[in-house]
């Protein structure tokens, strides 16, 4: 027992001197923060010696991205978790390759290949892009390489949305007298209000996600910025066509009474399914595509004479990064260009589980 308490005694006495040896340096080490800290003395901070913090802390906090599993390191090269995500290097132009091989619209990227700024002299300064969550810029050959596709649904919730996409394009098409000949007014009075219901679900499916992570108090992995960029490039499409044309107290009022069911029947659903709100999502887009090919179809048949060498409004050569000379038929192509991304972004989501990670990356037509 002498013995035990002996070594004990040693131990206390080794470890005291040790910390008393330790004092002044760490007493030196402070002092400068304390000066430069000082609301009395304001003195430049001595120079710092080099960092010796673990070498993953200097990669930019940029190159990472949320994870179940933690943080983790984005890798651009690395092989997605789910074969339908593959885009091959000739996607969207291999006419001969279906949705299921994996050649698929990129979702919108806001690379601006054109090399214009926001304080560029051929883009109004009235517009700020500050706000913007991203620019959806595409090349002229992507462009008219999109064509309509069709995903084959072979599970249930993709079954049932689209039946409903099928219903609901039947009935519209027979309310408004959609047809092969449609005039300049048929065309802006279907798009502008076909654009205020497709601004909602990505609305209503982000605020949800969102709800959802505040009420489990847990991560979104990512949803929520992906659905909102669908909601405002939705909404861009509308104030674009708005330039052109304003639709009247009775069309006003029709929109009024459709996004107020439509906007509760999402809003249900999504809480129930947010799976086969996706799939019915994806499904309504394709109609979508189809609807703009017709339109671009329509003007390259001579049909529309009116938007053959029409400027589009400034809104849309500043969102869409647009050239002066750019004509009703570009304008087109680029909204058709974004309905397909919406497809596809809403097919992928439809086959992951909520908790997965969004494999979309911020902004970018890349997949992570």
């Amino acid at each position: 027992m002498q013995r035990c308490t002996g070594l004990l005694v040693r131990q206390l006495a080794a470890r005291s001197a040790v910390q008393a040896s330790m004092a002044p340096s760490l007493a030196s080490t402070l002092a400068p923060v304390a000066c430069a800290c000082s609301f009395s003395t304001i003195t430049a901070a001595p120079t710092q010696p080099p960092s010796t913090f673990p070498s993953f802390l200097s990669i930019p906090v940029h190159t990472f991205h949320a994870s179940s599993k933690g943080w983790q390191q984005a890798k651009l090269n690395e092989e997605p978790h789910h074969e339908h995500m593959r885009v091959h290097e000739d996607a969207g132009t291999a006419k001969d390759k279906t949705f299921d091989e994996g050649y698929i619209a990129p979702h919108p990227g806001s690379n601006d290949s054109s090399g214009k700024s926001e304080d560029d002299s051929s883009f109004p300064k009235t517009h700020s892009d500050s706000y913007l969550l991203m620019h959806p810029v595409y090349s002229k050959d992507y462009l008219e390489s999109i064509y309509p596709r069709h995903k084959t649904p072979t599970k249930w919730s993709e079954r049932t949305g689209y039946w409903a996409v099928t219903a609901m394009r039947w009935s519209f098409d027979k309310i408004t007298g959609y047809g092969p000949n449609m005039n300049e007014g048929k065309w802006l009075q279907r798009i502008v209000f076909l654009e205020t219901v497709a601004g909602v679900p990505g609305m209503v499916g982000g605020m949800l996600r969102h709800m959802r992570s505040l009420r489990k108090m847990e991560r979104d992995h990512g949803w929520i910025h992906t659905l909102l960029e669908e909601a405002e490039n939705e909404r861009m499409h509308l104030l674009t066509f708005l330039q052109i044309r304003q639709p009247g107290p009775i069309s006003r009022a029709f929109v009024l009474l459709t996004q107020g069911v439509f906007f509760n029947l999402y809003f249900l659903f999504y809480m129930i399914s947010p799976k086969h709100c996706h799939a019915f999502i994806g499904y309504l887009e394709e109609e979508a595509v189809k609807t703009y090919t017709h339109a671009i179809s329509d003007i390259d048949n001579g049909r529309l004479p009116e938007w053959v060498n029409r400027e589009v409004p400034e809104i849309a050569k500043f969102y869409w990064k647009m050239p002066k000379d750019a004509t009703m038929r570009d304008l087109l192509l680029n909204v058709r260009a974004d309905e397909a991304c919406h497809s596809h972004v809403n097919h992928t989501l439809s086959e992951l589980k909520q908790s997965d990670d969004n494999p979309f990356m911020k902004g970018n037509h890349q997949i992570a």
